[in-house]
C-alpha cells in the first residue's frame, strides 16, 4: 500500500507538470481532507458521484464509509487517472470524460445520487463551465442531495452570484491544516427559500 501511495504521488506530480491548471495541486489529497469531505456520507447515502477523483484518495474514503463500488460513478478527465481508477475499482463506473458533460450520461440506471464529491479545480475554470458542472451534478441528485467541494482558497470557490443564479447555497463544514496545502470543504445544496407572496391585483372600476 505504501508503494502504491508513492507511485500515485509521483504520477500525480507528473500530471501536474503536464497540465497545472487542470490538476491544480502538486500532490494528491491527504487522508485528513478525504475524511473531512466524506464525513457526512455513509452507506445510507446511496449512489455517489465523484468528480475529478484523480488517484482515488476520496474514493478510498467513500468505500471505507460503506459506499459500495457499484454505487460509485467516477468522472475523470485525465486518461492516466481514469485507467488506474478502473483497475483499482472495477465494480465502480469509471467514465473518462469532462465533468461539464455530466448531464448527458445515465449513471445509475435512472437512480438519483445522494451526494456528489468534487475534487475539481473550480477556481481555475471559466464561470460558464462551473455552471455546466453544477447544473449537471444537481440534475443527477435527489432534491435533498449535497455537493461537497474542497478548496485551497479562503472562501467558497463558487461565487455568490453563481450560487444565486442556480438557486444554490454553500456552507463551510470544516477545514484541515494537515493537507498539503491546507484546505477547506464546502457543502453546496439547493437553497430553501420561502416562496414570495404573489402581488395583490385589484381590478380598477370606472365611475359612471
Amino acid at each position: 500500500m505504501k508503494q502504491q501511495r508513492i507511485a500515485e504521488t509521483f504520477g500525480f506530480f507528473q500530471a501536474w507538470l503536464k497540465n497545472p491548471l487542470r490538476v491544480a495541486a502538486v500532490a494528491p489529497s491527504g487522508r485528513a481532507l478525504a475524511s473531512l469531505i466524506t464525513s457526512e456520507i455513509s452507506h445510507d447515502t446511496g449512489p455517489v458521484i465523484e468528480l475529478g477523483p484523480g488517484t482515488g484518495a476520496f474514493t478510498r474514503a467513500l468505500i471505507a464509509r460503506g459506499v459500495r463500488q457499484e454505487d460509485l460513478a467516477l468522472i475523470e478527465f485525465g486518461s492516466e487517472f481514469a485507467a488506474a481508477l478502473h483497475f483499482h475499482y472495477p465494480r465502480a463506473r469509471t467514465l473518462w470524460m469532462d465533468a461539464a458533460r455530466l448531464r448527458t450520461v445515465d449513471l445509475f440506471d435512472g437512480r438519483q445520487a445522494g451526494a456528489v464529491i468534487s475534487g475539481l479545480p473550480l477556481l481555475s475554470m471559466p464561470p460558464r463551465k462551473v455552471v455546466a458542472i453544477l447544473t449537471g451534478a444537481f440534475r443527477k441528485m435527489r432534491a435533498d442531495g449535497s455537493l461537497y467541494q474542497f478548496t485551497y482558497g479562503p472562501r467558497c470557490p463558487v461565487p455568490l452570484r453563481l450560487l444565486d443564479h442556480l438557486g444554490l447555497e454553500a456552507e463551510r463544514i470544516g477545514g484541515t491544516l494537515a493537507n498539503l496545502p491546507p484546505a477547506a470543504v464546502y457543502r453546496i445544496r439547493q437553497a430553501h427559500r420561502p416562496v414570495p407572496p404573489r402581488p395583490l391585483v385589484i381590478a380598477a372600476t370606472c365611475a359612471r
